[in-house]
């Protein structure tokens, strides 16, 4: 299954029903960017946040704003369990997903300045055994190319898959969650201790983030918020009992805020160490967050990575930023450094990251060329739209009423792709087989729509249209190690 991190699909449960009535007309204008002496952004967050949150099927949310390097205000909204009508508070814990990262590198720069780790040293220095066998590329990585993402590890090595090194480390940029997951087996090494641990002695309780942990905690039973997929149907709740560096950190809002104030103030670090963090290490593919597979055309020139933080030059100044996404849960986080002025942002929904771009703009005054990066879908794109008719009227209805964006190209692959998983995971077979095959009328030489499409017919229980697919996929990509396995599989029955 090749499903994209990034859940396109959008929850009917939480929309008006006037949203796909509209999906002729065009999108939505952005948020007028804030001026000076204008209406504050305190106040244009509340009385927009609801209605973003309406519009983009997002059932609670979390927010923080930082001015001159010090928390604000703290604005909670919606619901943190649907079903008994719990509202979000200041208390509500959230997943923070890939914002773990960047607490993280707070804690291994800690170990830097103590002259436990060196950045440079190849990080199988450190272990008793290799982290993997077989390929001498290993003994290059170091804490700085997991820091910025240049370890040649891909993003996560999937299910009984043996982790590889996909390039020469430190050649170029791709995100990874793998190279810190290493980076963590180093920490607890050196340490001696497991990683949630160590980070509480070393960060979260000078800087008094008190209801922040690696992993699960008896009182995050009472406050936690619960998922929600792009259905809108509830998603099981994530409780790990071990750390992982790039993605486990439960926090809120008010929690994560004291740690942007430590990185704006210098709190905890040498000034030295901060501008090391904060200084550019690698310009990012433009064209995808992760890609192991080919060296990028060209690079960003105003997208580069630092030591754990995303770092983007704006009119407004550099800005360091970075976001999250556990399915169920998506967050941003992103502060310019001379004003110390930030925001940070948790919900419980998959679709959060698609009303992300708008708050951050209220909130900061000032748009970020991340979310262009990122390609999350906006709250008000066509994809978004079309997703809302075919959970409200059925796939075949709503492809008739969307003819006209498709042929002009206003809907992605990724966007029908995610949007016919979603159908799955309800186990709506027909409506998942129409939109993947529409998928693949329209992308014939994209590998990924004939896997999708081989998985709805394996699940659907059509075993030669699952093989057909499956077989289309892996002669368009013979890397496509997902397809040979269920090919395998299926031929095995």
């Amino acid at each position: 299954m090749q499903l994209m991190i990034r859940t396109l699909a959008i929850s009917v449960l939480y929309f008006a029903s006037g949203v796909a009535a509209r999906a002729q007309e065009p999108a939505a204008k952005k948020p007028t960017v804030i001026r000076p002496g204008e209406t504050s952004a305190k106040s244009r967050l509340e009385t927009t946040i609801p209605e973003l949150m309406q519009k983009g099927g997002v059932p609670g949310l979390q927010i923080a704003l930082i001015e001159n390097g010090k928390t604000n205000w703290l604005g909670t909204f919606g619901l943190r369990k649907v079903d008994s009508g719990q509202a979000v508070t200041k208390d509500t814990v959230f997943e923070a997903a890939s914002l773990s990262k960047t607490v993280f590198a707070y804690g291994v720069l800690k170990l830097v300045e103590q002259g436990k780790l060196e950045l440079n040293a190849p990080l199988t220095g450190y272990l008793p055994k290799p982290y993997i066998d077989g390929d001498d590329r290993l003994g290059k990585i170091t804490a700085r190319y997991v820091l910025s993402h240049r370890t040649g590890f891909p993003n996560w090595r999937g299910d009984g898959n043996a982790l590889t090194i996909r390039f020469a480390p430190g050649e170029r940029f791709s995100y990874s969650g793998e190279g810190f997951v290493y980076l963590q087996k180093v920490v607890e090494q050196i340490t001696g201790k497991p990683l949630n641990e160590y980070m509480t002695e070393a960060v979260f309780a000078p800087l008094g983030m008190t209801s922040s942990s690696y992993v699960w905690r008896a009182d995050f039973d009472e406050k936690t918020a619960m998922g929600y997929g792009a259905d809108g149907q509830f998603r099981e709740t994530n409780k790990p009992s071990e750390a992982n560096a790039a993605a486990s950190l439960h926090t809120s809002a008010g929690d994560f805020a004291l740690f942007v104030e430590a990185i704006l103030n210098g709190t905890g670090l040498k000034p030295e160490t901060l501008r090391e963090m904060e200084t550019p290490q690698i310009a990012v593919d433009p064209e995808c967050t992760n890609c192991t597979d080919r060296a990028p055309k060209g690079l960003s020139k105003n997208i580069f990575w630092g030591l754990g933080w995303g770092i983007t030059k704006t009119n407004a100044g550099k800005a360091i930023w970075h976001w999250g996404d556990n399915g169920a849960f998506k967050c941003f986080v992103a502060a310019y450094l001379k004003q110390k002025k930030g925001v940070v942002l948790f919900t419980n929904s998959e679709n959060g990251l698609g009303i992300a771009e708008d708050v951050v703009q209220l909130a900061l005054g000032s748009d970020l060329p991340p979310f262009h990066w990122l390609k999350y879908e906006r709250y008000d794109s066509p994809g978004r739209q079309f997703s809302v008719e075919v959970y409200e009227k059925g796939a075949k209805t709503a492809i008739v009423e969307f003819d006209k964006q498709f042929k002009a190209g206003k809907i992605s692959e990724d966007s029908l792709n995610s949007t016919g998983y979603g159908l799955l995971q309800q186990k709506k077979f027909s409506d998942a087989i129409a939109i993947l095959r529409l998928n693949v009328q329209l992308h014939p030489e994209s590998w990924n729509v004939y896997d999708s499409l081989g998985e709805a017919y394996m699940d659907q229980g059509d075993k030669p249209l699952a093989i057909r697919n499956y077989e289309k996929s892996l002669e368009l990509n013979p890397k496509n190690d997902g397809a040979a396995k269920s090919l395998k599989r299926l031929r095995a029955e």
